[in-house]
């Protein structure tokens, strides 16, 4: 290409709600992207595990600069990356369950300090009210239980 070229865009900077008449079957984005039906925790967990994938990539190269960026603490960063320390089966039930009252990161702060993923998954019964029973797919291929 040579020489400058010219693009232009249309925002729309209205205050308040669109016209109902307008884009009625398009979400936006952001919308779709985000969905106000994924719980908190679904994704603060997300992201610590995109972080963890930052720093293993050397892309960022500790948490305080993950802090600096996120413009949050570096213990806010570190409540967050210790959300990885749970069983992986309730990581992926915090991932892919739909929002629970009373499932959030400070109640899930006495779960992370547990090494014994047995005692974690105790805990975390309690915290959502789910009994073993109902399992999950991941802890019965871990134990090599079928389906």
């Amino acid at each position: 290409m040579s020489g400058p070229q010219e693009v232009s865009y249309t925002l729309d900077l209205r205050a308040g709600k669109r016209d109902p008449q307008e884009n009625q079957t398009r979400r936006q984005p952001d919308e779709e992207a985000t969905g106000s039906s994924i719980p908190r925790i679904a994704r603060l967990l997300a992201l610590a595990i995109r972080f963890e994938g930052l720093l293993r990539e050397q892309t960022i190269p500790d948490y305080a600069e993950l802090a600096r960026r996120g413009r949050v603490t570096r213990a806010r960063i570190t409540q967050i990356m210790k959300l990885l320390h749970l069983a992986p089966d309730i990581q992926e039930q915090i991932l892919f369950l739909p929002p629970l009252k009373g499932l959030n990161e400070r109640n899930l702060r006495p779960l992370v300090s547990r090494i014994e993923w047995d005692e974690q998954r105790r805990l975390f019964e309690k915290i959502t009210g789910t009994s073993r029973g109902t399992g999950n797919v991941a802890r019965h291929l871990a134990a090599g239980k079928p389906r």
